[in-house]
């Protein structure tokens, strides 16, 4: 059965088509899993073991009249907690919604049902999906499959957890500031942040926002580019929805020419890195060069991300969370008080600055990748940490300032507007994974897609399992 639940989904997907497993036994399979390993775990926080059998009956019922189903027909997934899900409770980590149960579905949730994904519950997060460390006062902490003493890093934590222990084989997320990417590294699977507008994000309080994405997490890139045939595409009501059309990703991701400039940043512009991290890391530029790739030690300017992340993120906290801090403060942890008053304490002149510099950072992003075709480098600055430690104080002996400033080595690149992705890199000495994160082109995911492909079948370190 572990080979079954640990199979790529692309596999198990075809397995239902070709009628050698029912969506039912599939279905039965992770429930299985997830009572035999969630209770160390605690990745899926509600389980809607009801509405999945359901859902799974009616995908068998379409095989069965020949009916063709969507690109995920019968796939068990479940959701991240902080995204609507119609009739299962929905808490965002946070008990002043502990008994939270929405009335619809965000449309990421949507268009996987439509695609035939079989809801099986929700992931954990952290508490409104600040910081990544995946714990919050409703649900408690995940831990990390690779050892559970360590944290499974955030904010889709939980996705994370359950795919690297064979609980889910696909999942949904979001990013501001890693929560795609960080927590993919920390449980050795694949984390995409789209492009802006890539998967489009409804409902939301900052439609005209590039900060927040939602977008897949799987085990495989392979996977990551299934997913993206369901979620992908414009809506109407995402005003920064992207027009190609989500077929784009069925395309092969063989590499279309072996020629790809890459551009190694093993320390992402200066970045405290964790010596446990480099050496895990250490192995890159060599593979790449055994690819036939051209590697140059090189960073785009990137002096100015941390202030325009800050300032953007602070405002976005305030659109979202303001009038929660006005009425229901004390029950707000910590650090989501210190983001919304970083939010009101900054004159508007410097969202002014912000903009402009924003604004100057992604042409200078656009020259720099008319030279390479990806950039590489570190998703994390530090290995999983205790699961008892709130958000990393230093870094190689580096002070952090703030509870997100150990994470830039994703929210710098954030500010970037590329897709970006980690994948499974390497290991530390002590068993905990390290993911390299790949930085595309603006707008262009199907590459970058195909040059993670690339990289993981030469390494093929997602194969090792908790």
């Amino acid at each position: 059965m572990d080979e079954l639940l640990f199979k790529p989904a692309t596999e198990q997907v075809a397995l239902l088509r070709s009628g050698e497993l029912s969506a039912r036994e599939l279905l039965a399979a992770h429930l299985d899993r997830i009572d035999e390993v969630n209770g160390d775990i605690n990745a899926i926080v509600t389980l809607a073991p009801e509405i999945a059998e359901a859902a799974a009956r009616a995908a068998d019922d379409r095989h069965t009249l020949g009916e063709v189903g969507g690109v995920l027909d019968g796939l068990p997934i479940a959701h991240k907690d902080s995204v609507d899900t119609a009739g299962i409770r929905t808490t965002s980590g946070s008990p002043i919604y502990a008994n939270r149960v929405p009335d619809a579905s965000a449309l990421i949730v949507d268009r996987l049902q439509q695609a035939g994904a079989v809801t099986i519950g929700k992931t954990n997060i952290p508490e409104f999906g600040a910081g990544s460390q995946t714990f919050n006062p409703v649900f408690g902490a995940t831990r990390n499959p690779y050892d559970l003493t360590k944290t499974v890093g955030g904010s889709s934590g939980g996705a994370a957890a359950a795919l690297a222990s064979g609980m889910i084989p696909i999942a949904d997320g979001s990013d501001v500031g890693g929560s795609l990417r960080n927590p993919a590294s920390f449980c050795n699977v694949v984390g995409l942040r789209p492009s802006p507008g890539r998967v489009p994000t409804h409902p939301s309080l900052t439609p005209w926002s590039t900060l927040l994405v939602s977008g897949p997490m799987a085990r495989t890139v392979g996977d990551i580019a299934l997913l993206l045939q369901a979620i992908a595409g414009a809506d109407p009501r995402c005003p920064t929805s992207r027009h190609e059309p989500p077929t784009m990703f069925a395309a092969p991701l063989e590499l279309d020419s072996g020629e790809v400039k890459v551009a190694w940043a093993p320390t992402v512009g200066g970045l405290p890195i964790a010596a446990a991290v480099s050496t895990a890391l250490e192995s890159v530029p060599g593979v790449f060069a055994d690819l036939g790739w051209q590697v140059v030690e090189d960073v785009p300017d990137l002096t100015d991300a941390p202030e325009v992340f800050q300032v953007l993120r602070a405002c976005e906290f305030e659109v979202g969370l303001g009038e929660l801090y006005d009425s229901h403060r004390d029950q707000l942890k910590d650090t989501i008080r210190w983001n919304i008053e970083e939010a009101r304490r900054r004159p508007l002149t410097d969202y002014a600055v912000a903009s402009r510099k924003h604004g100057e950072l992604f042409h200078r992003v656009q020259e720099f990748f008319g030279q390479y075709d990806v950039l590489a480098c570190p998703t994390v600055q530090v290995a999983p940490f205790d699961v008892t430690i709130d958000w990393v104080r230093d870094v190689d002996g580096v002070v952090m300032a703030s509870y997100i400033d150990w994470m830039r080595a994703c929210s710098d690149v954030t500010v970037m507007g590329c897709p970006a992705i980690s994948v499974p890199a390497g290991f530390t000495p002590e068993g905990l994974p390290v993911g390299l994160q790949l930085v595309g082109r603006p707008g262009d995911d199907l590459g970058l897609l195909r040059i993670a492909k690339a990289f993981e079948s030469a390494t093929e370190v997602w194969k090792r399992r908790p």
